[in-house]
């Protein structure tokens, strides 16, 4: 039995990635599935490895090289991005293949200059490449395509122009840990896609659509997308790219989301007869406890939404903790297109609703009405003011669903 076995792709390409099954935690990004970090070999006349994986992983991708390759014949080294996880074992390989070229985009000459300084960037052979640039290996062609805020600055990706098969970095990827390695061969990926994109990419909706433009202006039309996570497309290619395209335009569908947190149930209260007066307005409804639900899933939900509500106890003359975290969090991938309503209970101070407003005007979030908020206990009045509220904010999420 072959430990450690790469995965042929095509003929003389190879997946020599990792699987990282005890990932949960991806700069804050929520990832109870697990993750990989995904490199290919092109092996041709010349040598190619694209992308490389986070260092605690490199010798488990060395051994995957070594059973198709001596690693110290690496002919070229392709940085598609300078983030950690991409780009933390570039220095073994560039010790192991001193002789090999590096290839990076501008901005990532930049970067890796900065990171690398210490581990010897000074004696790299290292070009610098654009979109439309090539390089050959001898009967495969590789060419570039920069993919910029995708989600970096430095992002760029590389395309095997004969096999068609698209190296695409962090577009088109997902956190997922399997043994499998195709999409037709796993369930949810587009799930998990979803949900990828609403935590990586969602600020870079206008240029998600740029670099889809360019794809067709390039006439990039593959058959295989080979991301730097998850899984590798070969069935569903054109359908990640079409909803790439759906979700970089803010669409959504006619959906409540109602996103709380609460001390002593009052504000779980509210939340519950905003459900049932939407549910009564024929839309779909989703709620989400913050302590009992994570940020990266509540994310793909609310950016699948037209209307989100939004509501919180007052803590300390605030909104509570968890809910000033993910307006943080939110107000940085800043989704657009949505309207927003604000609801919460205090008892001697009434701070959190007041917060939870200043935290959205200052993002320049919509809100669909005027705020509510109780006293102690949401009584019958209380509860049939939610009900019809959570109807009119069903009928708005109709109104505001953006196809």
């Amino acid at each position: 039995m072959d430990d450690y076995k790469p995965l042929e792709l095509a003929k003389g390409i190879y997946w020599v990635g990792v699987v990282d099954w005890n990932l949960r935690d991806f700069h804050g990004y929520e990832t109870p599935k697990g993750g990989s970090y995904n490199a290919y070999l092109v092996v041709d006349e010349k040598i190619a490895l694209i992308d490389t994986v986070k260092a605690p992983f490199a010798g488990e991708m060395l051994k995957r090289i070594s059973q198709i390759v001596d690693p110290a014949k690496i002919d070229y080294v392709i940085s598609n991005h300078v983030e950690m996880d991409h780009s933390s074992s570039i220095s073994t390989i560039m010790d192991i293949a001193p002789n090999a070229k590096l290839f990076a985009s501008s901005k990532g000459q930049t970067g890796l200059s900065e990171y690398y300084k210490e581990e010897g960037f000074d004696n790299w052979d290292l070009q610098v490449v654009g979109t439309g640039d090539e390089l050959s290996l001898g009967k495969r062609t590789l060419m570039f395509i920069e993919a910029t805020m995708l989600h970096w600055p430095d992002s760029m990706q590389t395309y095997v122009k004969e096999d068609r098969i698209l190296f695409s970095n962090d577009a088109f990827g997902q956190h997922v840990a399997t043994s499998k390695r195709f999409d037709d061969e796993v369930d949810d990926v587009m799930e998990d896609a979803g949900i990828y994109y609403a935590n990586i990419l969602l600020p870079f909706g206008s240029q998600v659509l740029k670099y889809v433009d360019k794809l067709k202006e390039l006439d990039v039309n593959p058959e295989i997308i080979a991301p730097a996570h998850g899984i590798i497309w070969r069935k569903d290619v054109s359908r990640v790219i079409e909803e790439y395209g759906k979700w970089a335009k803010g669409s959504s569908s006619p959906k409540l989301l109602v996103i709380y947190d609460t001390m002593w149930g009052s504000t779980e209260k509210m939340a519950m007869e905003l459900v049932e007066g939407a549910r009564a307005s024929g839309v779909e409804v989703r709620l989400r406890h913050l302590r009992k639900n994570d940020w990266s899933l509540t994310m793909k939900e609310l950016m699948d939404a037209s209307v989100v509500a939004i509501g919180s106890p007052t803590m300390n003359n605030n909104m509570f903790f968890t809910i000033s975290g993910f307006l943080t969090y939110m107000k940085g991938l800043h989704p657009k297109g949505k309207k927003y309503f604000l609801f919460g209970s205090y008892g001697w101070g009434g701070g959190a609703v007041k917060g939870m407003e200043k935290e959205l005007e200052s993002g320049k979030f919509e809100l669909a009405m005027e705020s509510m908020q109780v006293k102690f206990r949401p009584y019958e009045e209380d509860k049939e003011a939610c009900r019809e509220i959570g109807y009119k904010l069903g009928e708005m999420a109709k109104e505001n669903a953006k196809s």
